[in-house]
C-alpha cells in the first residue's frame, strides 16, 4: 500500500502570485498619486460620475422638484413633499424612471453633458408642467408637442411681452450653457467599462420595468386615465408624461376579427352586403338642417358656488334651457381641449378610446378619413359646413375636416368685421352672418358645425373692463374676482350672441334645430367642490327649434350627443349612431363601441366590407366666392377689384406673396412694384397670419 503525499506549491507558482501582488501594489499606488495630482474638477467628476447612488439621489431631487412645480399652482410650494410623504411607493417609482434615464450617462465619456442634457429635459418637462398648469386645468403630455406649432401662435395669449422675452433668455441662455459644458467639460480620459456599466443599466432598466408591472397589477397606477389632471396629481409627473408616449391610438381589442365585428351588429342592420356601408340618397327627405354651436369655455358663472355677480350673466340661455330639451353635458376636457369635444360629437366615439392627451385631429385623422356625422348627413342629401372664429390651421382644422366629410370650411381668415375681445380672441357675434350665410348657399339641407372662441383664456388677474355690464360682489380672492369679471362679460356677451342668433334663426324659413352646448369649464382654478354639477368635465347643453320637437331633458355623454338628436328628429343613419341608438343599453356598449373605433381607423375596416368607403371631400375654404374683377393701374400702382376679399387677403404673383393692404371688402392694393406683363396674372390669396400658409388662391 502506498502512502500518499501532499504535493508543495512550486518555486514557480510562488513567484507567479508575488508578481500579482506586485503589480496590484503598483496600480493601487499609481492610482493614489493620480488622484492627488487630480484637479479638483477632476476629483469631484470622479466622484460623481462613477456611482450610480449619485443618479439615484439625484433622481430623488428632481422628482421632488417636478412634483412640486406641477402642485404648486392648486396647493403650495410644499406639494410635491406632502405627495413624498402621502405615497412614498408611487413618489419612489416616479424617481426610479428619471434614475433610469440618468444612468445611461454612465456609457458616455461625456458623462457630465449628458447627465446634464437628461436632467435638463426632465426640469423642462416640470417646468412647462407647472407653467400650463397655471393657464389651463389640464397637465402636459408628449401629444401637446404634437400642436407645438398651434401653442406658440397663442403665447401672446397668454404670457406678457416680459414673460416672452425672459423665457426666450431662458432658453438662449441653457443652449450657450451646454454647448460651454461640451467644450469645456470634463471627458473621461480612460477607456469607458462598457460590460460593467451596460450591466448595471440592463438591471436598472429590468427592475424599472418589473416595478412597472407591479405598479400596474397592484392598481396602484392607472394606464387609462378617466382624468387626466388627478391622474398626474395620484399617479405622478413623470410615470403619466411617459404614459401620453408610449400609449397612443386606440388598442386592438383581445379577440378582434370579422366574426367579432360583424356580431356587434344583427342581421337585419348589416342588411344582404354584411356591412355597414352608406345608401347614397338624393333627397334630404324633409329633415331639418341641423346647426351645431360649440360654445368656447361656456358654463353658466352662477354655477360656481363661490363667486356672486351683480346680474344673470346668460339669461337668453337659461331661458332657453327651461323650455327646450337639455341637460348636463360630460366632456372629455377640463379647461382646455376643444378638439377632442368636437371628435366626439362628430364622430360618436369617446376620445378617452385613444392614448391619454392625445388629439385624433393631430394624429391618426391627419391622414385618415373617419365616417362622422359629416358623411352620414350628406348620404341623405346635406352639405355639410364648418365655421370658427380662429385660424384655419389650429388643431389642423384646414385638413381634418376634409377628411370628416366637410364640404365648406370659413374660418376667422374669410370673415370681415371681426371685433376683439382685450385679450385678443375673436368675438362671438361674427357668427350669426357665417351661419346664415352657409345656409344660403345651397339648395338642399345644410349641417352646420360652429365652433365659437370668444370665452377663451387666459383670463385676466386684474382689472381690465371699464363699466363691465357683469361685476363680481364676491369672490375668494382679488385675482379671481377680477378673473371672473371678466369670464363673466365675456360669457354676457356670448349670451346675447346667441339670443340674436335664435332670433334670426326664428324668422328663417326653412326648419332648424339647433344644438348648443359649451366645450369644457374655464381655464380658472377650480375643483370639483367649487362646481354645483361636482364635475369638472360637466357643462351644459340644449336643443331649440323653430318647428315643434319633442324631446326628454336627459343627462349625457358628448359623444352620445349626435346620435341623441337624430333619434329626435327619427333618423337613423351611420355605423357608429346606429349602433348607439339600438345598443345604449347593452352590458358591452363601450366595449363595442371602442372596437368599432378601431376597426374603422386602425383594424382591417370589417365593419365596411374590408375597405374605407370614405374619400376626403374637396373642401372650400370659405363659403363665399373671393373673385377678381378688375386689375386697375393709377399712376404707378396696382389695385385689385373683386368681392368678399378680407383683412387676410393678399395679392400673390406665381405662388410668391407680394405686399399688400386691405382697402375694404371689395378692393386692395398693391406696395410694391411688379412688371406690367405680370400684373395681369396676379391673384389673391387668403393668408394664414400666424405661419403664413396658403389656405385658398382664386382660380
Amino acid at each position: 500500500m502506498k502512502k500518499k503525499s501532499s504535493k508543495e506549491p512550486s518555486n514557480e507558482s510562488s513567484e507567479r502570485k508575488f508578481d500579482k501582488f506586485e503589480k496590484l501594489d503598483r496600480k493601487v499606488e499609481q492610482t493614489i498619486q493620480e488622484v492627488e495630482t487630480m484637479s479638483g474638477r477632476q476629483r469631484l467628476y470622479k466622484i460623481t460620475h462613477n456611482s450610480f447612488a449619485v443618479a439615484a439621489l439625484w433622481a430623488l431631487i428632481l422628482n421632488l422638484l417636478i412634483e412640486t412645480l406641477g402642485r404648486f399652482p392648486t396647493t403650495s410650494v410644499w406639494g410635491g413633499i406632502q405627495f413624498m410623504f402621502h405615497d412614498p411607493l408611487v413618489f419612489l417609482y416616479n424617481t426610479l424612471i428619471i434614475f433610469a434615464t440618468l444612468v445611461i450617462a454612465s456609457v458616455f465619456k461625456r458623462r457630465l453633458f449628458v447627465f446634464t442634457m437628461i436632467t435638463i429635459f426632465w426640469l423642462v418637462i416640470g417646468i412647462v408642467n407647472g407653467v400650463i398648469l397655471t393657464q389651463r386645468m389640464t397637465p402636459f403630455t408628449v401629444k401637446d408637442l404634437s400642436i407645438l406649432d398651434d401653442g406658440i401662435t397663442i403665447v401672446t395669449n397668454y404670457l406678457s411681452t416680459a414673460q416672452i422675452v425672459m423665457a426666450a433668455a431662458g432658453v438662449v441662455l441653457a443652449i450657450a450653457l451646454l454647448v460651454l459644458l461640451y467644450i469645456k467639460g470634463p471627458k473621461k480620459a480612460m477607456p469607458v467599462k462598457w460590460k460593467r456599466n451596460l450591466v448595471g443599466i440592463a438591471v436598472v432598466f429590468a427592475v424599472t420595468f418589473g416595478m412597472t408591472s407591479f405598479m400596474i397589477n397592484s392598481g396602484r397606477v392607472q394606464t387609462f386615465f378617466g382624468n387626466l389632471a388627478y391622474a398626474y396629481r395620484d399617479y405622478g409627473v413623470v410615470y403619466c408624461f411617459t404614459n401620453t408616449w408610449l400609449n397612443t391610438g386606440i388598442s386592438k381589442p383581445e379577440k378582434y376579427s370579422k366574426d367579432s365585428i360583424l356580431d356587434i351588429f344583427s342581421e337585419e342592420e348589416l342588411g344582404d352586403d354584411k356591412a355597414m356601408l352608406l345608401e347614397q340618397k338624393d333627397e334630404d327627405e324633409g329633415h331639418p338642417n341641423i346647426v351645431f354651436l360649440q360654445l368656447e369655455s361656456f358654463i353658466d358663472p352662477s354655477t360656481v358656488k363661490s363667486i356672486e355677480l351683480n346680474k344673470e350673466a346668460c339669461p337668453n340661455f337659461r331661458n332657453l334651457v327651461e323650455n327646450y330639451p337639455s341637460g348636463q353635458l360630460t366632456v372629455p376636457a377640463c379647461g382646455a381641449g376643444t378638439a377632442n369635444v368636437e371628435f366626439e360629437v362628430m364622430s360618436g366615439l369617446s376620445a378617452k378610446f385613444f392614448g391619454p392627451g392625445e388629439y385624433p385631429y393631430k394624429s391618426i385623422l391627419k391622414e385618415k378619413t373617419l365616417e362622422t356625422l359629416c358623411y352620414d348627413l350628406k348620404s341623405l342629401g346635406y352639405s355639410t359646413h364648418a365655421i370658427h372664429n380662429h385660424r384655419a390651421v389650429f388643431y389642423n382644422r384646414n385638413t381634418v375636416f376634409a377628411n370628416m366629410g366637410m364640404d365648406t370650411f370659413t374660418s376667422l381668415e374669410y370673415m370681415n368685421n371681426v371685433e376683439k375681445t382685450p385679450k385678443n380672441w375673436a368675438k362671438d357675434d361674427v357668427l350669426v352672418e357665417c351661419m346664415l350665410d352657409a345656409l344660403n348657399s345651397t339648395e338642399e339641407r345644410d349641417m352646420i358645425y360652429t365652433i365659437s372662441v370668444q370665452g377663451h383664456g387666459k383670463y385676466p388677474t386684474e382689472q381690465v373692463l371699464k363699466n363691465p355690464e357683469i361685476t363680481v360682489d364676491s369672490a375668494p380672492t382679488e385675482e379671481l374676482k377680477w378673473k371672473f369679471e371678466y369670464y363673466a362679460n365675456q360669457i354676457y356677451e356670448m349670451d346675447q350672441f346667441i339670443g340674436k342668433l335664435v332670433e334670426e334663426f326664428e324668422k328663417y324659413d326653412e326648419p332648424i334645430v339647433l344644438v348648443m352646448y359649451g366645450d369644457h369649464i374655464p381655464a380658472i382654478e377650480m375643483t370639483k367642490d367649487d362646481l354645483e354639477n361636482g364635475n369638472l368635465y360637466g357643462t351644459e347643453y340644449v336643443i331649440w327649434s323653430n318647428f315643434a320637437l319633442d324631446g326628454d331633458d336627459e343627462d349625457m355623454y358628448s359623444y352620445q350627443l349626435a346620435s341623441h338628436v337624430l333619434e329626435m328628429l327619427d333618423m337613423q343613419v351611420g355605423t357608429i349612431f346606429t349602433y348607439q341608438q339600438n345598443h345604449k343599453n347593452s352590458e358591452t356598449y363601450l366595449q363595442d363601441l371602442k372596437a368599432l373605433g378601431y376597426d374603422m381607423l386602425y383594424g382591417k375596416g370589417y365593419i365596411y366590407g374590408g375597405e374605407n368607403p370614405f374619400e376626403p371631400t374637396k373642401m372650400k375654404m370659405g363659403v363665399k366666392d373671393i373673385k377678381i374683377e378688375e386689375v386697375v393701374k393709377i399712376g404707378d400702382k396696382y389695385y385689385i377689384k373683386g368681392q368678399n376679399f378680407t383683412e387676410y387677403s393678399k395679392i400673390t404673383l406665381d405662388g410668391e406673396t407680394l405686399k399688400t393692404i386691405y382697402l375694404g371688402e371689395n378692393i386692395l392694393g398693391l406696395l410694391e412694384d411688379v412688371d406690367p406683363d405680370d400684373a395681369k396674372n396676379m391673384k389673391v390669396s387668403q393668408i394664414e397670419k400666424k405661419g403664413n400658409e396658403i389656405l385658398s388662391t382664386t382660380e
